[in-house]
């Protein structure tokens, strides 16, 4: 017989544990009232002739209470439900409690490994942590429905950021207006912060907003270059007066702005640079955050817009100093480079900049490309026109914009009427469906799978409900930087979000994971086979992008289909699938699954072929996607690095190059840092294990991590195949 304990985990019986639990109530009553071991060994053998195959742990106590009074020992009976109450009172308490103390230990692998860019050990992360970890008590308990609770814990669904949830005023990510508040004004921490009038200054100031905004909010976010180029110009003229005050010629108040005017770009991004990476938030890490180079946003300072993305990618190829001052990779901010008929071709004005992007690549595994010509093919807004505009963060897109008819709802002081709107909107969150789970639990009977696939799905409405119904309570007044002062709104004090919510203007992401094993497990084939698997592997995507649609229609909410970026929880629905259907070969055994809709790590296949493929898919992801390929070192061989970009411009709205960035502190090994087959991270050169001095850099869900992971992460970094053949260099 199998027991199913509290937590959805099924052991063995043991009927040893019966006993104890019934002794220790005996021993809190006397006399006539106690129970003879004869009458133990009857409970203990009704139970077993049941014959169950599988029961509750809840019901074995049931049987054990009505024994006891079928037996007339009231008293004994009242003490052993009071016992299982206070058994079950340690349990809760004890679940928050241990985690608490396993944390501040250090003692707990979730925790070390929750996150590749925090370190757990430092007491702003920890600080963090020990709120989230009182926030997921809070929401476990109070806040969901038990039946969601239950889901999340048995891996079938996953409730994102739970330990950010007790608070009502945090969202998802967002594209910061910056626009907005570096030409209008902004205030921080009640400092009212005036129009900069040098690019310098506009930097710095840009790195403040951001980190306060990051720190009112948690997931990603994204500024864009375009709304600092202006400031460049205003340096220039600057530059220009006072040469001219000096009187001299012409050429030399040209000649002498532009140079000072090159050294001030360099000291801005330098700036920048340095800001964002030695910067905290309130999350426990530097501001999570993309920055965004389209020169397609502005024609009026585009040259100046220009130099700023030149340097910026001169300076990431260079890299950023570790504490033994050799330069290494940093996580962030991660660059996003928008291609477009000004900068695809040789004979382009800013071909220039492509060049140097595929060689930031190479050597920095950013920038990150996104295809203006397949983005306005896939996201028009409500006038039917084509639009181009960044992800928030490392891979969340926006609908296309539907609340432009709505006009200024969030009264921006930058805003155009008639023209979409991005910068300023944001997701409310994110609740994503196990489809491997989906696929086992029907076995393989496509009638029951599209049944409980509908269901499944109902069950993460009913999460993102709550998400949004507990978001809406939410007024200005919890985060002025962000619905007050410009970053997402200019509403007045104590005015409600909740307008922000609907028509739009923000969205609110079902994710999914694990499409190959679903359809691997399903059909036989991978959703690569341009057959079955695939035929049926779109199937599922659509079915996401109907519910979604219906409960849009409905209640006026943009929900949107996301390849979810699960970093530690790709590790826990495997071991939860493990738990619930065994090592199934080929789907459940190994220590991870498949993110979102990408062809698995380990399969062989051509990188152009890889991205062909995946482009349609991702048209069928259009609330967050990003497609990869895994690539050798090319710092050598750029024009292989070229002839991807140009194939991502003609195929895919969004994709990224991974490559490896290592450093060994103790020795000066700067090649690969491998994977053992423990799972341990070691370098080749001097056999060094040590975390602490190893500077690894892997692309982990869209974003580089550098703080290592768990053991599903890792074994899954250990298989990633090469989609790029490098032979013709050796």
């Amino acid at each position: 017989m199998k027991i199913v304990k509290r937590d959805g985990t099924i052991v063995d019986y043991d009927r040893e544990k019966i006993r104890t639990a019934i002794q220790k109530a005996n021993a809190e009553v006397k006399g006539r009232e106690k129970i003879s071991k004869e009458g133990i060994q009857e409970i203990i053998k009704y139970i077993e002739e049941l014959d169950k195959k599988r029961m509750l742990v809840e019901d074995i106590q049931d049987i054990i209470e009505q024994k006891l009074m079928e037996m007339g020992k009231y008293l004994l009976a009242k003490k052993y439900i009071t016992y299982r109450y206070t058994r079950e009172l340690v349990r809760k308490a004890n679940t928050t409690d241990q985690t608490i103390k396993e944390l501040i230990d250090g003692e707990s692998e979730y925790w070390n490994t929750e996150n590749s860019n925090k370190n757990s050990t430092v007491v702003t992360t920890q600080r963090d942590y020990l709120a989230g970890i009182t926030s997921t008590d809070i929401t476990r308990r109070f806040l969901l429905p038990e039946d969601v609770v239950k889901a999340h814990d048995e891996g079938i669904i996953h409730f994102h950021d739970a330990d950010y949830f007790a608070q009502n005023a945090l969202h998802n990510c967002d594209l910061i207006n910056l626009e907005d508040m570096l030409q209008n004004g902004t205030n921080i921490n009640g400092v009212l912060i005036e129009k900069p009038h040098k690019f310098l200054t506009a930097m710095t100031i840009a790195t403040q907003i951001i980190t306060a905004a990051t720190s009112s909010q948690y997931g990603g976010a994204t500024v864009t270059m375009t709304h600092l180029a202006p400031f460049v110009r205003d340096s220039y003229n600057k530059y220009v007066e006072k040469y001219e005050k000096r009187g001299l010629p012409k050429d030399q108040v040209k000649n002498f702005a532009k140079q000072d005017l090159k050294k001030e770009i360099e000291d801005g991004v330098q700036t920048f640079q340095y800001q964002i990476n030695s910067m905290t938030t309130t999350n426990g890490q530097a501001p999570f955050l993309s920055v965004c180079f389209y020169l397609g946003e502005t024609e009026e300072y585009k040259e100046e817009l220009a130099m700023i993305i030149e340097e910026f990618l001169k300076q990431r190829i260079l890299g950023m100093k570790n504490e033994k001052g050799v330069y290494i990779t940093p996580a962030f901010p991660k660059l996003l480079y928008v291609l477009e008929e000004d900068n695809m071709h040789e004979n382009s004005k800013y071909w220039y900049l492509t060049e140097l992007a595929a060689k930031c690549t190479a050597k920095r595994m950013v920038p990150d490309y996104i295809s203006e010509k397949v983005m306005k093919e896939l996201k028009k807004n409500e006038y039917g026109e084509g639009e181009c505009y960044p992800c928030m963060g490392c891979r969340s897109f926006l609908t296309p914009d539907r609340s432009i008819s709505r006009g200024n709802v969030a009264k921006a002081k930058n805003y155009v009427e008639g023209k979409g709107k991005y910068y300023g909107r944001f997701n409310q969150g994110v609740v994503t469906i196990n489809l491997v789970d989906v696929a086992l639990s029907s076995d393989k009977d496509f009638e029951l799978f599209w049944k409980i696939f509908e269901d499944r799905l109902e069950l993460c409405h009913r999460a993102l409900q709550v998400r949004h119904e507990r978001l809406a309570k939410a007024t200005s007044d919890v985060a002025p930087i962000l619905w007050q002062h410009g970053a997402l709104a200019r509403l007045e004090k104590g005015e409600s979000i909740h307008d922000l919510l609907h028509g739009g203007y923000s969205t609110i992401s079902l994710g999914y994971a694990g499409l190959y094993e679903c359809v691997k497990f399903m059909t036989g084939h991978s959703h690569t086979d341009d057959g079955k698997g695939k035929e049926f592997g779109l199937k599922v995507m659509q079915k996401m992008n109907d519910k979604c649609k219906e409960w849009k229609e409905a209640e006026d909410i943009d929900y949107s289909v996301y390849g979810t970026p699960i970093e530690s929880t790709t590790y826990k629905f495997a071991k939860c699938l493990q738990k619930r259907f065994g090592k199934v070969k080929g789907i459940t055994d190994r220590g991870y699954i498949t993110n979102s809709y990408h062809i698995p790590v380990f399969e062989e296949i051509d990188a152009f072929e890889k991205l062909k493929i995946e482009s349609e898919f991702q048209k069928l992801s259009p609330g967050g996607a990003i497609s990869y390929v895994e690539t050798p070192n090319l710092q050598n061989n750029l024009e292989v690095v070229i002839q991807i970009i140009k194939f991502i411009y003609d195929n895919i709205m969004y994709a990224e190059l991974n490559t490896k960035s290592d450093y060994c502190q103790q020795c000066g090994f700067d090649g690969e840092i491998l994977i053992d087959e423990n799972l341990e991270w070691y370098c080749p050169n001097c056999g060094n294990r040590d975390h602490k001095t190893l500077n690894v850099a892997r692309r982990t869900c869209g974003y580089i991590g550098s703080n290592f992971w768990n053991k599903g992460r890792t074994q899954e970094i250990k298989e990633r195949v090469l989609h790029i053949d490098n032979k013709d260099l050796d």
